[in-house]
């Protein structure tokens, strides 16, 4: 299994990859992003949450390990991250599920904690 370390790695040299063949689009994008996380009333984490549930509802790994990333980050804790996984799943049914698990992997990976498995 692939560490979630080495999947955000390989995702950030695909996206330089993107950014060089199709430099305008990106740039464009990446100013959407800026635009939407320093504006509005919403502080960066509760929009971080925003995106990882939108995430984990629309099956993006890729889009959960880097809002995972940027959760832990700005200080978000386990029992925030279980709610908002509860939320996507609740929105999203069973294939949210499976990728709620991933998120959740991601986010002990990321954040050094260690579990048990449920028995």
């Amino acid at each position: 299994m692939t560490a979630y370390t080495d999947k955000i790695t390989a995702t950030r040299t695909e996206l330089r990859a993107l950014y060089g063949a199709i430099p305008q689009a990106t740039q464009a994008f990446g100013a959407l992003g800026k635009a939407v996380k320093e504006g509005g009333v919403l502080d960066l984490k509760t929009k971080e949450f925003v995106a990882l549930g939108i995430s984990v509802a629309d099956r993006c790994e890729p889009c959960i390990t880097l809002h995972v990333e940027a959760l832990v980050k700005a200080g978000a804790t386990r029992a925030e991250l279980g709610d908002v996984l509860a939320m996507a799943i609740q929105m999203g049914g069973g294939p949210s599920m499976m990728y709620a698990a991933k998120a959740l992997a991601c986010y002990d990976e990321l954040a050094g904690v260690a579990v048990q498995a449920a028995e």
